[in-house]
């Protein structure tokens, strides 16, 4: 089925589509090994994945964000985790832009390489001469032991461990850069989903970034020309594709188990007759269908008018960042009650781990648990929505 109606595929998605076989061959050994096999990594990269939101300039492709919305969304489409972690690999492409550009060509020398981040603040960086002595232990940093490149935030400490304020009393942070080899990945993701995702733990210790390696958070600004570089929080906007993917797999998955499944009447005398024909069936697809187009269209509607303003040179105002943080929540709400709706119907056979409807329930309640999924981003929405200033910018 399609999704929707476009002039034209991109030849990352077109060979994001010929990935399929690849990974749903590699079903078992992705989540077992708790990370994406090196051989799915490498596909990825070769298909030119991580690279979409790198600039043409450097040799990437520099996609708009609705097609990197649908490549991730087709990925997740075939693996919860694989779409996912194309939807983290992706930042490199965003952070490198806010880096003064001889510098940021040195630590991202391949354009096609995933880069991994975490932007949870456990770290300390302290001041030193030409740059920061940085201590941390970040969680949830996925795609970690495939990426070149790792972007963690920081608060600012002195010499006495206490932490830096700017003047307008606000603790000074960092976004800090380092090469993957400098840092520990610790093996912490023991998960209830996306366990492929392989988003460890990663620590470094007493680790020394220059100056020029690190930017001001969150008022960063971009060192680089071009639409895709205007607003730079504009990588956080692709985190729903990977919801959107995974639910339409549920979707598939169970119209395919409706089919071919029988099930027993007990009021007919223990007749056995096909899923498909059970009114509960017809009515959960149906239902299921509505809730992931709807919250699909939601998305690639708000998503359209952002980039159709920041082609514009115009800049995102409030009320849109609050129209896309609503259609985010929305999308992750509709997609897990549809989820939730065919792991339902299908009755105790959804429980067995074999089952792709397991899965993709895994998958979709890990994500679900995300910020950018909870109720505390629909609080900064309706913060703007109800007229008042929201207490954190940060959407």
């Amino acid at each position: 089925m399609d999704w929707d109606i476009e002039e034209s595929v991109s030849e990352v998605r077109k060979a994001a589509v010929a990935l399929e076989p690849q990974i749903r061959e590699a079903a078992n050994e992705i989540e077992q090994g708790r990370r994406l096999p090196p051989m799915i990594a490498d596909a990825m990269k070769r298909a030119g994945v991580f690279g979409m939101a790198m600039p043409q300039a450097w040799g990437g492709a520099e996609l708009d964000p609705l097609e990197q919305l649908r490549v991730i969304e087709t990925l997740a489409r075939f693996d919860g985790s694989v779409g996912w972690c194309a939807m983290i690999g992706v930042d490199g492409g965003y952070y490198s832009a806010y880096l003064d550009q001889k510098v940021a060509r040195e630590l991202f020398r391949d354009v096609q390489a995933a880069s991994a981040s975490s932007i949870l603040f456990p770290g300390k960086a302290q001041r030193v001469d030409g740059g920061y002595n940085v201590t941390g232990r970040w969680p949830f940093v996925s795609g970690c032991q495939h990426s070149n490149c790792l972007a963690f935030t920081c608060r600012v400490v002195d010499d006495n461990g206490t932490p830096s304020t700017r003047t307008n009393g606000a603790p000074e942070m960092r976004l800090i850069y380092v090469p993957s080899k400098s840092a520990q990945v610790l093996d912490t993701w023991f998960s209830t989903g996306l366990r492929d995702s392989g988003s460890h733990d990663v620590e470094l210790k007493d680790a020394f970034v220059p100056e020029a390696h690190t930017v001001s958070f969150p008022d960063f600004q971009s060192h680089r020309s071009g639409s895709l570089y205007a607003y730079p929080f504009l990588f956080l906007y692709l985190f729903p594709g990977v919801a959107l993917g995974v639910a339409r797999a549920a979707i598939d998955a169970f119209i395919e188990i409706a089919n071919q499944r029988e099930i027993t009447i007990a009021a007919l005398g223990g007749q056995r007759v096909l899923l498909r024909t059970a009114s509960s069936a017809q009515a959960a697809t149906s239902r299921a269908e509505g809730l992931v187009r709807s919250a699909r269209s939601h998305v690639f509607e708000v998503m359209a008018e952002i980039w159709t303003n920041l082609k514009r040179a115009e800049n995102l105002s409030q009320k849109l960042r609050a129209s896309y943080a609503v259609a985010v929540t929305n999308a992750h709400r509709s997609c897990t009650e549809a989820i939730d709706l065919l792991y339902k119907i299908n009755g105790g056979s959804s429980v067995y781990a074999r089952g792709p409807l397991d899965r993709c329930f895994r998958d979709m309640h890990t994500i679900n648990q995300h910020h950018l999924a909870s109720l505390a981003f629909d609080e900064k929405a309706g913060q703007v929505l109800l007229g008042l200033e929201p207490v954190d910018q940060f959407f």
